[in-house]
């Protein structure tokens, strides 16, 4: 069955987009969820399923160091009136998207265009799915990760040489015939505005929209210590 609220949607999506990114478990907070990255420039996400002014104000005015992400369900203007100084939206916003899933139902994508070659594997839980062109190289890719019943498409990219061959759809068809075969029962995504078409066309639908926010460098302590931080 699909989500009845958004918040119900995003506890599911947060989970598997940790284990999809080989991050740490989503840590419970009063607000949401913490989830632990710990790349360079990238320490944490904070995960809003249900944001408000007063939370993101408080949220955004307490992070100590820059590479904190927050994700809120909200459309971008209202995100980007409420967090705090040092903060700001990079790139555009996007959305979460969702799908049933039923394997009697999975479509069989066409053959590939001449000379491209499909490649599936699984590591640690998350099943990959990769077309290589004729040379050899990566053209379209993504992943899949399947907690319970639901599963998180994450990582679908095809490469702008390549696209309008049906790529995209042939990563899409073969993650969520994987994901159906699993158990999986409903698929979650978090989509650009550029991908919204190609997984509409699939089938899925818009839950909610998302918009990410970024600490920023702390341009103070910057110049405290006699850097350049001019463009």
């Amino acid at each position: 069955m699909l989500f009845t609220t958004t918040s119900e949607a995003v506890r599911a999506w947060v989970h598997g987009w940790a284990l999809s990114r080989g991050a740490g478990e989503p840590s419970p907070e009063p607000w949401g969820f913490t989830v632990t990255i710990g790349l360079p420039g990238h320490p944490v996400s904070h995960v809003l399923p249900s944001a408000d002014e007063a939370t993101v104000r408080e949220l955004t005015a307490g992070a100590s160091g820059p590479g904190v992400w927050l994700k809120a369900f909200v459309p971008a203007e209202s995100l980007a009136s409420w967090i705090a100084p040092g903060w700001y939206l990079p790139g555009a916003p996007g959305f979460l998207m969702s799908t049933a899933l039923r394997h009697d139902t999975v479509r069989t994508p066409p053959p590939l265009p001449t000379g491209y070659r499909l490649r599936t594997w699984t590591r640690s839980g998350v099943a990959h799915a990769r077309v290589h062109d004729p040379d050899g190289t990566t053209a379209a890719h993504g992943q899949v990760s399947v907690d319970g019943t639901t599963a998180v498409v994450d990582r679908v990219e095809t490469h702008p040489a390549h696209r309008r061959r049906g790529l995209g759809r042939a990563v899409m068809n073969t993650l969520t015939g994987t994901a159906a075969e699993r158990g999986a029962t409903v698929g979650l995504l978090a989509s650009t505005t550029e991908g919204r078409a190609l997984y509409e066309a699939t089938g899925w639908r818009v839950a909610a929209p998302l918009t990410n926010a970024l600490r920023g460098p702390d341009l103070d302590r910057e110049v405290r210590a006699g850097h350049n931080v001019s463009a």
